[in-house]
């Protein structure tokens, strides 16, 4: 990122150069993170995977993100996802914010709404569901939207 700085800072704003999206995944289960980290690495985004709250909230001072998934209970603590997604209104106000989560009851659902997630999906998440969403938020996956095949796609768990 540091080499790409000068590079950005001289760009005036009439330039046709496509800006890297910002992705910020934070989910305390390893091999989901992995799978989105996947997902996710491909040209034109910069992702940013981590696991446990403290993290989460170092990555968003950090810098602005486009995309946010973050899973709701990390570490086992119930409300690390909503501390994450209240960070992220104010750090990242612009952000898709997507929350994944194994405990989809309604309190969840809405107090996730009211922190600014527009999507909140039950675990195991289709990935194409991901990619679709990401899609419309200007990001590209490595699933390719437009060609859904006609059996299940493959979910998180599953991988």
């Amino acid at each position: 990122m540091a080499r790409d700085l000068p590079l950005l800072l001289t760009m005036n704003s009439s330039s046709t150069a496509p800006r890297r999206a910002q992705i910020l995944i934070v989910e305390d289960e390893q091999s989901i993170r992995d799978i989105l980290v996947e997902l996710f690495s491909v040209l034109g985004n910069e992702v940013t995977a981590v696991e446990s709250l403290d993290h989460a909230l170092a990555a968003l001072a950090a810098r602005p993100y486009d995309l946010l998934l973050t899973d709701l209970r990390l570490g086992g603590r119930r409300d690390g996802g909503l501390q994450v997604m209240a960070s992220a209104g104010l750090l990242s106000p612009d952000a898709t914010v997507i929350v994944l989560t194994a405990y989809p009851d309604q309190d969840n659902r809405h107090a996730s709404l009211r922190l600014g997630a527009v999507h909140f999906l039950e675990k195991p998440v289709d990935l194409h569901t991901l990619a679709d969403i990401a899609a419309r938020s200007g990001i590209s996956t490595a699933v390719r939207t437009a060609e859904r095949p006609p059996e299940p796609s493959p979910t998180l768990s599953q991988r």
